[in-house]
């Protein structure tokens, strides 16, 4: 039975995922709504797209932080041994809550981001090293072709081998969620991968947005 207390743990890490920097950010700074420009979506990578590096830089660093925030609300909880499976099993909920709260954010009608940016945070949490050499790859295929979602795609993919790899024994469960990562990166970016496909992704610079020829 799962006690009260992490059920309150998992609402909170929800909350604190679905805070909205993006769109506080631009309506804030910019008196802009990020959500009715560019793709739509409350993110870091749309906010690049529509008000450019000033913005961005600030929203991707919430959005990650969040993730981080949500998997560490668990040094909070003394009841569970810091090398347990039960230990890390909530800090893999804690942050999941997280991106959910991104995704379908309560404080804006449930129109969030992509996830990508929180679940870099869980990511970096559990797994700091992996996390690392994902965002690595991240970095090359960005500064190679200009895609953010491209570059994000494939960073995911190289997650669950970067665990493998890194990892002489790692618990079962997040083997299990390093798998999930992809597949939740091809789910929320099935229109980008469309676009892709089609020649017609926006690209994204630190300097201006520009289409694709």
């Amino acid at each position: 039975m799962i006690e009260l207390e992490y059920i309150l743990f998992i609402l909170t890490a929800y909350f604190v995922g679905a805070f909205p920097s993006a769109v506080l950010i631009g309506k804030i700074f910019y008196k802009v709504d990020v959500r009715e420009y560019g793709s739509g979506n409350a993110g870091a990578t749309n906010t690049f797209r529509v008000l450019g590096k000033n913005a961005g830089i600030p929203v991707l660093f919430l959005d990650v932080l969040k993730g981080f925030l949500a998997v560490n609300l668990i040094i909070f909880l003394d009841k569970i041994p810091y090398s347990s499976e039960g230990f890390f099993e909530l800090q893999l909920t804690f942050g999941i809550a997280a991106v959910l709260g991104h995704l379908f954010p309560i404080y804006t009608g449930f129109r969030g981001g992509k996830g990508i940016a929180t679940l870099l945070g869980l990511l970096i949490a559990i797994h700091p090293s992996a996390a690392g050499y994902s965002i690595i790859i991240f970095t090359i295929i960005f500064l190679i072709f200009k895609y953010i979602s491209l570059a994000s795609i494939l960073a995911s993919f190289a997650f669950p081998i970067l665990i493998y790899l890194l990892s002489d024994s790692s618990p079962i469960s997040l083997i299990i969620f390093s798998i999930f990562v992809p597949l939740l990166t091809i789910i929320t970016h099935q229109k980008n991968i469309e676009r892709l496909l089609i020649g017609e992704e926006t690209k994204v610079n630190l300097f201006k947005t520009q289409k694709n020829d």
